[in-house]
């Protein structure tokens, strides 16, 4: 093979007259070239490590510091009242410098021991100041005076040009909330969803737990919190994510949307050729921590970045009892599948990034390769679809030596995965509705087996152009892949920075001398391909009984709630509760995802979304009461969901607190009724939010057509809903509803129409919800 040979830097052979050696001047040159590549960044990497290690100061401010100390020893001051001649006496070079040396070396570590203290200060102080939270709860537009203090303070000790990584330090730690307002809030989440009867056990359970067993698993916690950066994300990582033994396709990863009406281009190898620039691109930045670090919008607050590190070179490997995430430091390649088959394409050549138009000439070459899948190769992939203990026996068995741990170390090292599908999608031809719809399932679970559900991410690039992404759970959470996949980056970048030409193809030079791609081999024996089998029926079962439905909601949007002074989330989660009522014709537990990002390594709270006042708004509607009264009501509780929403950003929810108090139970071998039954409740309405978050590449106004479709979930609950939405610009909301055909009382279709109805067909006289808080 012509990679083979290319990759071969020299070549001997011993003959009569002596040793023949022959060098490949070409491939010595590669190697010289990648290997600069491999030191520009680990100096990249150490000088950032400086740069981050003294924030909020800045390196050149250590020589302001000694100037500044040589300034006043010159001025015959001694700032160290006495602590340099202390050093100078303690020298152990002394016998060998000078008088005049051993004085300016004694200044030199006085000056960056003061310099080190001074840093260490303005760390403390940060972190002190970013652990205010107050400024959250005070209402729009009425900020106090200690609050614009506290901006101020804030702004002059955050510097310039933060790195991506330079805040984790000065972040507080996710506090330990008293168990006391932890079970009085939970209580009071219940309350509208127990009869009299259930919530008094339920509250004399609560005062037992609290009374007895509960204080003792709160000291171990506060233990763990004193000692552990984040109390929470190491356990919730585990025992959420990677002990589950279950199928991760569906029941754990997400998907990413394209844009809603706009391809850019309908060539497929060259939206594959920009998509997978636009990643690198990203990730260069990640890698440089020249990104910008996130902030709360609006704000000057930073959000913990801890998340971006395993983004990219990042598998789910399967185990017995848990999976483990592997990362590795970097990766040189990606990994395609196209019609059963899988390629390594190498993206950097000579330590240079391929430029778009060369990749697209490279996965052209995939596309265009006739070859046929090897036995047992085109459904490979179930094996990461099906049950995990399954996978990790086959791995270990048949996956752990020779070709086949060759070719699987090439899909797990890839820096990520990416499926050229064979079909189209998107909202296009008669049937929009339905095409969205399809699309949603594709993005989700595929074929179940042109997927690899273990990567960090995959994407997915379809025939007619448009792409699309699953990500996998664990290492991550939403915000942060939105951040990476839509508007903020990868389809920006995509569109408007890299572009195509006139005939849809990425631009660029191509270097056709460039190796094509190398198709990985597999031995893949009749027992594995037995389990591939079994496992894509786990699969296949699970795929056929998710139902999704897509729309885009455009009646009204942020900017039509946000005018009536409510906060768009609060409308759209009460929104949803008077959509289930209708659908279902009661309450349930419900779960919104909040993040806990304002910490260290912090992920996500549980809103309860379903609380007493949203309860009574929905229950005032239904039976009829005045328009004054029910707008009072809605008011009521659109500002007890956002109190609610606050207090989970703050570290003050819920169910964070209430799970590893179940896990240290767990780990002491104590049982807890209470806790057994408030982790066993079923949320069957489980709903996030998808943030529009730093615009940065485009002006969405300027530029109306490109508008994501966000992204969406499987349900959580077998007999619930999974909902989730995106606010975008003014105008628009879109929504991802999915659900479960084996239980016949949930339709994602039904719900989908109920919450349609708020907007344009709600309640006396054809009028939604807005129109109802409006003019009654």
């Amino acid at each position: 093979m012509a990679e083979a040979h290319q990759a071969v830097a020299f070549q001997f052979t011993i003959t009569p007259e002596g040793i023949d050696l022959r060098l490949s001047y070409q491939a010595l040159t590669q190697i010289y070239l990648s290997g600069l590549r491999s030191w520009k960044k680990r100096i990249s990497r150490m000088r950032n490590r400086v740069i981050k290690g003294v924030y909020p100061a800045s390196p050149s401010s250590w020589l302001f510091v000694v100037i500044a100390i040589l300034a006043t020893m010159y001025m015959r001051s001694d700032p160290s009242m006495g602590l340099i001649a202390k050093i100078q006496e303690h020298l152990p070079v002394s016998l060998s410098l000078s008088v005049q040396g051993q004085t300016m070396l004694s200044v030199l570590v006085f000056s960056t021991l003061l310099w080190l203290s001074l840093i260490l200060t303005l760390r403390f102080c940060l972190k002190l100041l970013l652990s205010y939270h107050r400024w959250m709860f005070e209402q729009h537009g009425h900020i106090s005076t200690t609050t614009k203090v506290w901006v101020t303070l804030v702004r002059l000790l955050s510097g310039r040009k933060p790195l991506l990584y330079s805040y984790q330090t000065s972040l507080p730690c996710l506090p330990v909330p008293p168990i006391k307002d932890t079970l009085e809030r939970y209580l009071e989440s219940v309350r509208p969803l127990l009869s009299g009867p259930g919530f008094q056990r339920m509250t004399v359970l609560a005062a037992q737990f609290e009374n007895s067993l509960g204080n003792r698993l709160q000291r171990y916690l506060k233990l763990k919190a004193l000692w552990a950066t984040n109390y929470v994300s190491d356990w919730w990582e585990e025992y959420i994510y990677l002990r589950g033994r279950g199928p991760i396709m569906v029941n754990s990863n997400y998907y990413g949307m394209d844009f809603l009406y706009v391809t850019p281009t309908p060539i497929q190898a060259a939206r594959a050729g920009n998509t997978i620039t636009a990643l690198l691109l990203y990730r260069r930045k990640v890698n440089s921590e020249q990104l910008t670090p996130s902030r709360v919008p609006g704000t000057v607050i930073p959000l913990c970045a801890a998340q971006c590190e395993r983004m990219f070179n990042t598998t789910r490997t399967p185990g017995e009892e848990t999976d483990v995430l592997q990362h590795w430091q970097d990766s040189e390649f990606v990994t395609v599948y196209h019609r059963g088959r899988y390629f390594r394409l190498w993206v950097y050549k000579a330590g240079r990034l391929l430029s778009p138009r060369e990749i697209e000439y490279q996965i052209q070459r995939i596309l265009d390769d006739p070859s046929p899948p090897g036995p047992g190769e085109d459904r490979l992939g179930a094996l990461t679809a099906g049950n995990r203990v399954p996978w990790c026996a086959v791995r270990k068995q048949y996956f752990s030596s020779g070709v086949n741990k060759r070719s699987l170390d090439c899909i797990e090292r890839a820096a990520f995965f990416v499926t050229l599908d064979d079909e189209e999608q998107g909202m296009m031809g008669e049937d929009p509705v339905g095409n969205l719809d399809r699309y949603a399932k594709s993005l989700l679970h595929g074929k179940c087996y042109d997927r690899w559900f273990d990567k960090s991410f995959s994407v997915v690039v379809y025939k007619n152009g448009k792409n699309g992404l699953n990500a996998e759970h664990s290492w991550a959470d939403a915000p942060t892949v939105a951040h990476l996949w839509e508007v903020c980056f990868t389809l920006a970048t995509d569109a408007f920075q890299l572009g195509y030409t006139e005939d849809g193809h990425c631009k660029g030079e191509v270097e056709h001398s460039l190796p094509p791609p190398q198709r990985l081999t597999w031995d893949i024996p009749v027992e594995v391909q037995e389990q591939v089998s079994i496992s894509l029926s786990v699969a296949q079962a699970l795929a056929d009984d998710v139902d999704c439905h897509v729309f885009p909601f455009r009646d009204f949007g942020k900017g039509r709630i946000k005018k009536l002074k409510i906060s768009p989330d609060a409308f759209i989660q009460l929104a949803l509760q008077l959509a289930y009522y209708r659908d279902r014709k009661t309450f349930c537990l419900t779960y919104e995802a909040s993040m806990t990002r304002l910490f260290r390594e912090g992920r996500t709270e549980t809103v309860r979304s379903c609380s007493n006042e949203g309860c009574a708004f929905v229950k005032a509607v239904e039976s009829g009461e005045g328009p004054e009264h029910c707008r009072r009501l809605f008011r009521l509780a659109a500002e007890k969901h956002q109190n609610l929403y606050r207090l989970a950003m703050t570290g003050s929810g819920i169910d964070r607190h209430l799970f590893c108090l179940y896990v240290v139970s767990k780990y002491l071998g104590v049982e807890s009724p209470f806790l057994t039954e408030v982790l066993s409740e079923p949320w069957r309405l489980s709903t996030s939010q998808t943030p529009v978050q730093q615009l940065e590449l485009f002006d969405m106004k300027n530029h109306p057509d490109f508008i994501s479709l966000g992204g969406g979930f499987g349900p959580v609950a077998d007999d619930g809903y999974g909902v989730s939405y995106i606010i975008v610009g003014e105008d628009m909301i879109n929504y991802h509803v999915s659900c479960k055909h084996s239980f016949s009382e949930t339709d994602s279709h039904r719900f989908g129409a109920q919450i349609r109805k708020e907007g344009t067909m709600g309640w006396d006289g054809g009028r939604g919800l807005l129109c109802f808080l409006i003019v009654g």
